[in-house]
């Protein structure tokens, strides 16, 4: 990630608070995963919403009391509105410093986008002006083959991929935050291609690959088999390529697959509840997989709005939330559950009531999937530093506190 604050204590990271702006529910493209069913071009954020809820925000400080405050920008796709963007980046600014606000200071703006328009002049104007405190992810998900499976053009007619459109913008994105990093999906239909997604992505100088399955239920009979198989492969290329000195992908992490004690190791995954999410009604939601336009089969779960603030009754489920009251026995006691991640959202959406508390499994062989190759990449990376006596200098150097505010 991106520095955000040069030489400065303030940042408080992991310890912020997530606010996020559903500026629009459009976007150019129509992503064949994507979990948003109800993209559409007419609910647009006005800015009076945006800044009555700002006024409401900053205007409750006791009840916000987090260090450090990321205020987050989605769609659709976001820089589609970015004159609205921008105005807000600046009342943002200007209401904490008069108002002498504890995140005065203590701030990023955040934002993944499609990267189609990142070269335009209006959003390359916003980055200028907000460099210092500024986080921005282009996704794309690999080679071309990859990337335009899944993420095309919207719009009728003959189905166009995305790629060349995404991957222009790159090298201008990496200049301007070389230690940014992409997000890729999986899903079912492209799980031939990780292995050489990954390489690619890190040959396009992407030095860190946040990379997950979806979490809907859309895996066939044997998918989990071909993903263990593309993990193995990728692991044999970035060990014996030497990619894992200055390069890093999110599917192998030595904190995983090991049992979890429901008493030391009992948090909820997700953040939904500790987030705050706004859309363009002005109403408040735990988290952006809440609002109407996430749901396919579940009605949104509204924990307020912009004129009656937050109704801590509707919040109250979500504060009460871990791991071992919304999952099965099954799942309580896995031995590899460590690292195996869920989504509040489809929790919900994926549940036989409206109830948050039944944690969705369709990522469950996926995970023991992922499970087995993870064990294989780290017992063939300590055997090869070993070999080279290499691996106390690797772990010293892993060790060592990050320098990066983000």
């Amino acid at each position: 990630m991106n520095t955000i604050k040069e030489s400065s204590s303030q940042w408080q990271k992991g310890r912020a608070k997530s606010i996020t702006f559903i500026v629009t529910k459009d976007c150019q493209l129509a992503c064949k995963y994507c979990y948003l069913v109800g993209k559409n071009d007419k609910e647009r954020m006005p800015w009076e919403v945006a800044k009555q809820a700002i006024d409401y925000i900053l205007g409750h400080e006791d009840e916000f009391r987090e260090e450090s405050v990321v205020w987050d920008f989605i769609g659709g796709e976001p820089f589609l509105e970015i004159d609205l963007i921008d105005r807000i980046c600046d009342y943002l600014k200007t209401e904490m410093f008069r108002l002498n606000h504890h995140w005065f200071d203590s701030y990023r703006f955040s934002f993944s986008t499609n990267g189609i328009n990142y070269d335009s002049e209006k959003v390359q104007q916003f980055i200028a002006k907000n460099r210092d405190h500024l986080s921005i992810g282009i996704t794309i998900d690999g080679t071309q083959q990859k990337h335009d499976l899944n993420r095309i053009w919207k719009g009728r007619g003959e189905e166009r991929g995305s790629y060349h459109d995404v991957v222009r913008n790159i090298p201008l994105w990496l200049e301007q935050f070389p230690d940014a990093g992409t997000k890729v999906t999986i899903s079912s239909a492209d799980m031939p291609y990780i292995k050489e997604s990954v390489l690619h992505l890190y040959g396009l100088g992407i030095h860190e690959v946040n990379i997950n399955c979806v979490f809907e239920d859309v895996w066939q009979e044997g998918d989990d088999r071909l993903f263990e198989e593309q993990l193995m492969e990728l692991a044999d290329a970035i060990i014996d390529g030497g990619w894992y000195e200055d390069y890093a992908c999110s599917f192998f992490s030595e904190h995983l697959g090991k049992p979890l004690d429901c008493h030391l190791q009992n948090q909820n995954w997700c953040g939904a509840g500790m987030m705050l999410s706004i859309d363009a009604a002005g109403n408040f939601y735990p988290c952006t997989r809440f609002a109407q336009y996430s749901l396919r089969n579940k009605k949104a779960w509204i924990i307020g709005n912009i004129h009656d603030g937050i109704d801590k009754n509707k919040l109250r489920p979500f504060l009460t939330l871990d791991r071992c009251t919304q999952s099965t026995q099954e799942c309580i006691d896995c031995e590899v559950a460590e690292g195996c991640a869920w989504c509040q959202g489809e929790n919900y959406d994926a549940a036989d009531t409206p109830t948050i508390y039944q944690r969705a499994t369709a990522i469950c062989k996926m995970h023991k999937a992922r499970v087995h190759a993870n064990n294989y990449y780290w017992n063939k990376l300590y055997r090869k530093l070993e070999m080279e006596g290499k691996r106390e200098a690797f772990e010293t150097n892993r060790s060592k506190p990050a320098e990066k505010s983000c």
